[in-house]
């Protein structure tokens, strides 16, 4: 097997970068074991356990893309990323739900 070469740049660049998105990649792996550790808790398995990981981390990191969108600093990325991962998709998804129904009335509506 061929060792990898030794390449300062590329090191430095993949530590830099590391660096830039610390805040993010925190935030998405503290989501990521909240949701892990909460459906451990509740008596879930393995799948879901993974499923809801994945996709509480996704979610994280999409709130975060949007905090500067609303004037909050990435420094909230860490409260993001442990409340997604407490509260959950469906719960998220409930919450959104209910938002939006308020906001955007629904089709036939007014009519």
């Amino acid at each position: 097997m061929p060792n990898m070469p030794d390449k300062p740049d590329t090191w430095a660049s993949l530590f830099a970068w590391l660096n830039d998105h610390s805040p993010l990649l925190c935030a998405a792996l503290l989501s990521v074991v909240m949701a892990g550790l909460r459906i451990a808790y509740g008596g879930g398995t393995w799948r879901q356990m993974l499923v809801e990981g994945a996709i509480c981390g996704c979610l994280t990191v999409t709130i975060i893309s949007g905090l500067e969108f609303f004037g909050l600093p990435q420094t909230m990325s860490t409260f993001v990323g442990g409340w997604v991962g407490f509260l959950g998709v469906e719960t998220i998804r409930t919450v959104a739900d209910r938002y939006l129904g308020m906001k955007i009335p629904s089709r036939g509506e007014g009519q």
